[in-house]
């Protein structure tokens, strides 16, 4: 890692700071994924990229950056891939999942703000995210309210941020609103590259995202038989890198995965374990807490309902029609349904959970919220009653990124494991 140095300088990065956060979620990753027994070979590459992930990966953008590409950096899945590709972009995820131990966020936050924003202003401010210095804009978008607030601060720290607005019901002026929006983002991305979005490099793009998409699905669809060969731990792996990699290249190695775990059905890692459905907010590189917790305490994940699994990847955009207007109502429709907890009312993502639940043969769910994270919070508690109506069991979990709950946490789990069992 040290040829990177000297990229990392450039970038105005705080070395110090940033070698220690690279050595603890080095060593992180080494007791959490490496440790585990039966790996596929494919997942290889999915740990290189982990390897690499501050080092050949901002290598490979700075080096787009002089081809002229531009580099978006994104916080969200509503955030249209599609159309970032389209005009010679590379879009990039900026979500963090670990704390740093500073209260340097609270000059621009309140204190009981959730860990996912408070991480987005840590890595900015203690200058250790090489991906936040490489952007050339910075795409916020307007779902919880936390977030909403938070980018108005934001943007006195970084000089390239762009907020979208999101709409919060699903109802006919919804629509109009997320396409205006779309249209008003592609506006200003047609200004940033001087390209023009054209029905030819949409339609294109629109393929490259819709074939990563479809190479999870494909994933998601083997974790659903009873010999499973893959870790929920490896499979959230994947969905994180989902939003880092080269879009085509992340695609090829997915499906060498999928060929690999069919080629081997007979293997099992589940071995009369519970079959989990994890449910809730998203998790970003390195936050592995609670998956890790469930893994080692006689279950196994199958399938993770939010936007760092299969909510982020459902449905794909369609191709069918001849103008870039038509092409824009298309991914509007494809994105609105995403059934993220910001909207109102969210039954949807109530029988996302139930179908899922069937699918993957799920013997329970475990809702995993960040704490202050009101949307996620408030639906934990409709959805649990509705859910045990149905027999279904579900066990909610709120915390933070840091470590100190994990011993009440694992006590919590093991508890829940034990009773879904009998």
């Amino acid at each position: 890692m040290n040829d990177y140095r000297k990229m990392w300088e450039e970038l105005g990065l705080d070395l110090n700071t940033h070698d220690a956060v690279l050595e603890t979620v080095g060593k992180m990753y080494q007791e959490t994924f490496l440790s585990q027994k039966q790996r596929p070979k494919s997942m290889e590459y999915f740990d290189f990229v982990v390897k690499e992930i501050h080092g050949l990966r901002i290598k490979e953008l700075l080096d787009a950056k002089k081809e002229g590409k531009k580099i978006i950096g994104t916080f969200c899945v509503f955030v249209p891939e599609e159309i970032i590709l389209a005009l010679n972009s590379i879009s990039i995820g900026l979500c963090a999942g670990a704390e740093l131990g500073s209260d340097a966020s609270e000059e621009y936050i309140p204190r009981n703000t959730c860990s996912l924003i408070k991480s987005a202003f840590e890595f900015k401010l203690l200058k250790v995210c090489p991906y936040i210095e490489s952007t050339d804009m910075i795409v916020g978008e307007n779902t919880c309210d936390g977030k909403k607030k938070a980018y108005e601060s934001y943007k006195n720290i970084v000089n390239n941020m762009y907020v979208m607005d999101i709409p919060q019901m699903k109802m006919k002026a919804g629509y109009q609103l997320l396409k205006s929006e779309y249209l008003r983002f592609t506006k200003a991305l047609e200004e940033l590259t001087g390209k023009k979005l054209t029905v030819e490099n949409l339609k294109k793009s629109i393929k490259i995202v819709n074939n990563k998409r479809e190479a999870l699905d494909r994933l998601n669809k083997l974790r659903s038989n009873k010999n499973n060969l893959i870790s929920g731990l490896d499979s959230l792996l994947i969905n994180q890198i989902y939003f880092y990699d080269d879009p085509e290249r992340f695609t090829k190695a997915v499906n060498e995965l999928c060929d690999e775990i069919e080629k081997n059905k007979t293997q099992s890692l589940t071995n009369n374990k519970a079959r989990i459905l994890l449910s809730g907010c998203p998790m970003a590189i390195p936050n592995w807490k609670i998956p890790n917790i469930i893994e080692t305490s006689g279950a196994i994940i199958v399938g993770e309902e939010m936007c760092t699994g299969e909510r982020g990847i459902r449905n794909l955009v369609s191709t069918n029609a001849e103008t870039t207007d038509k092409l824009i109502d298309n991914i509007v429709d494809r994105y609105m349904k995403i059934n993220c907890s910001v909207f109102t009312p969210n039954e949807n993502r109530l029988e996302d959970i139930k179908e899922m639940v069937k699918k993957y043969n799920a013997d329970g769910v475990i809702h995993y919220a960040l704490q202050f994270c009101q949307p996620y919070s408030h639906e934990a508690i409709s959805y649990r009653k509705k859910l045990e109506e149905e027999n279904i069991p579900f066990l909610n979990i709120e915390t933070d990124y840091s470590q100190e709950d994990t011993g009440q946490i694992k006590t919590r789990i093991e508890a829940f494991i034990e009773r879904i069992k009998d």
